[in-house]
C-alpha cells in the first residue's frame, strides 16, 4: 500500500467504535440509534445539499437528484444505485461537513457520469476502484475534503475510468470509498468484488454469545424496520433509461449553474466531454479523409448520352498520405496493428498512396515504405525505436520532397518535441492519452 497514498489528516478521529455482529461490521452507536438521531443525520445530509445548491449549483443540483436512504448494516459507509443515495447513518454522524459534501458528490458523480452504464466486460473490482480514482482527484483539487484515509491518486488527475482501468493492478489490495449498488458482487471471474478487507477483518474478531446478538437484535428491532434493506442490482432496460436521465440531469444542471455564473474549471471540461457526441476514433478519421478526396466531374471528356445534353464524366486522382508512427515504446503492438489496419480500410476508399515513417528521436533507417493505392497496408517486421519523441525528423523528412504529401497523419501518445510552427499542409494527431498538440487536428484514440 506505500505507492498508493490516501488522505489523512491526523486531527480529525472517526468518532464510532466498530465491532462484529453476525457476519456484519456495524457502528457500536448504529445499533441503537433513536428516531431523534437518524433525524439529525438526516438534516445534516440536508444542510449539506442546501449549502452546495448555493456554493456549487452544478454539483447541488447533481446531488439533489439522489433522495437520501439510511440503510441498514449492509451499508458500511455510502453507497448509490443510481437511483437513492444510501448511507450508513453513523458514519455520516463521524462526518464534518465538509467531509459530508465531498460523500454526497462523489456518489452524484457516479450517477452523472453513468458509470453504472460502462462497465461493459471489465472485471467489477478493477472497474469500481478506477471510477473512484477519476472522481476523487477531481473533488480534492476543487477543495472538497474526503472522509479520512480516502485513497487519492493524484496521477489519474484528469482522466476518466475508462483510461485508468489498464493502470489499476489486478492484486491491487483496495476496496473503494463507497458501495456501487447498480451492479452484482462478483467480478467476472467469480470472485467477490467488495469486502475483502472486512472478511480479513472479521478472522480476527471474536464472535458475539448467542446471547449477546439476541440482546443486542431486541435493543435494534423498531430502528432497523426503518432502515432500507440492500437494493437489487439493475435490470439492462433500468440501466439504459437511467443512462439517459443522467444525461439530462448533467445537461440541465450544467445549465442551471452556467446562468448563476457559477460553473468553471474541471468540471466545466467534464461537462463538453461527457455531453459531446461521443465518435469512434475510426469514424472521425473516417470522415476526415473522406474530405481530401479527388473524386469530382470534368467536362474534358464528356459523357456519352443517348439524349442531346451533354453531362459531365466522373474524374479520380490518387492523393498521397504520409503516414507517421511514433516508435518511443509508449504505443503497444496491438494499437499499431489496429490503426494500420484502419488506415489501410481507409486508403481503399479514397484511392489513397501511403507513405509509412517510423520515428523515435529520429527516422527509423529502414523508413520510408511506401504502398500504392492498390497494394495492401503492411505492418513492417521491425520499425525499431524505444528511445524519445522527437517530432521534428518526420517534418523535415516530408518538407525536403519536391511535392510534400496531401496530409499528415500521426500515431503516438503526444509527448514530445514539436516543430516550432505548423507545415503548410495538414497535419492530423491521432493521441493515445490525454496530451495535447500546439496546432493540427487532434482525434483522441482511448
Amino acid at each position: 500500500m506505500a505507492d498508493y497514498p490516501t488522505w489523512k489528516n491526523d486531527e480529525l478521529k472517526p468518532e464510532a467504535t466498530v465491532r462484529v455482529v453476525a457476519e456484519d461490521i456495524v457502528p457500536e452507536a448504529a445499533l441503537a440509534l433513536s428516531k431523534s438521531a437518524l433525524e439529525a443525520v438526516e438534516n445534516r445530509l440536508t444542510k449539506a445539499r442546501t449549502q452546495l445548491i448555493l456554493d456549487k449549483p452544478f454539483l447541488g443540483n447533481l446531488v439533489l437528484r439522489l433522495p437520501l436512504v439510511a440503510a441498514d448494516s449492509w451499508c458500511k459507509t455510502s453507497g448509490t444505485d443510481a437511483k437513492n443515495f444510501y448511507y450508513n447513518p453513523e458514519f455520516i454522524a463521524s462526518l464534518n461537513p465538509h467531509q459530508i459534501k465531498f460523500v454526497l458528490i462523489h456518489e452524484a458523480l457516479h450517477c452523472a457520469l453513468t458509470h453504472f452504464a460502462r462497465r461493459g466486460n471489465r472485471s467489477k473490482h478493477r472497474w469500481d476502484l478506477a471510477c473512484d480514482f477519476a472522481i476523487n482527484p477531481l473533488l480534492l483539487k476543487e477543495g472538497f475534503q474526503p472522509p479520512l484515509d480516502v485513497p487519492i491518486f493524484r496521477q489519474y488527475e484528469g482522466m476518466i475510468a475508462e483510461e485508468i482501468y489498464p493502470m489499476i493492478a489486478d492484486n491491487l489490495d483496495q476496496e473503494p470509498m463507497d458501495q456501487h449498488l447498480y451492479d452484482d458482487d462478483f467480478d467476472a471471474d467469480g470472485k467477490k468484488s467488495e469486502g475483502k478487507q472486512l472478511e480479513k477483518q472479521l478472522k480476527n474478531k471474536p464472535k458475539k454469545s448467542a446471547e449477546s446478538k439476541q440482546n443486542s437484535g431486541k435493543n435494534n428491532s423498531n430502528n432497523s424496520e426503518n432502515l432500507a434493506k440492500k437494493p437489487p442490482k439493475l435490470t439492462p432496460d433500468e440501466v439504459k433509461k437511467l443512462s439517459v436521465e443522467w444525461q439530462k440531469n448533467l445537461a440541465s444542471s450544467a445549465q442551471l449553474a452556467q446562468q448563476a455564473g457559477k460553473l468553471g474549471g474541471e468540471f466545466a471540461k467534464l461537462i463538453d466531454f461527457f455531453l459531446q457526441p461521443q465518435i469512434s476514433w475510426q469514424a472521425l478519421l473516417a470522415q476526415y479523409m473522406s474530405g481530401f478526396a479527388r473524386d469530382d466531374f470534368s467536362y474534358s471528356r464528356a459523357s456519352r448520352r443517348s439524349d442531346e445534353a451533354i453531362f459531365p464524366s466522373l474524374k479520380s486522382h490518387q492523393i498521397d498520405i504520409s503516414v507517421a508512427i511514433d516508435t518511443s515504446g509508449s504505443i503497444s503492438q496491438n494499437e499499431i496493428d489496429e490503426f494500420v489496419s484502419e488506415i489501410d480500410a481507409i486508403k481503399a476508399n479514397i484511392c489513397a498512396g501511403i507513405t509509412l515513417l517510423a520515428c523515435d528521436e529520429t527516422l527509423s533507417e529502414q523508413s520510408p515504405w511506401r504502398f500504392e493505392a492498390w497494394e495492401m497496408l503492411q505492418f513492417p517486421a521491425s520499425l525499431g525505436g524505444g528511445k524519445g519523441t522527437n517530432f521534428n525528423p518526420v517534418f523535415d523528412f516530408i518538407n525536403a520532397q519536391n511535392n510534400p504529401c496531401d496530409v499528415l497523419i500521426y500515431f503516438t501518445d503526444g509527448k514530445g518535441k514539436f516543430p516550432d510552427s505548423a507545415p503548410n499542409y495538414p497535419v492530423l494527431w491521432l493521441i493515445k492519452g490525454k496530451q495535447q498538440v500546439p496546432w493540427g487536428r487532434r482525434i483522441q484514440l482511448n
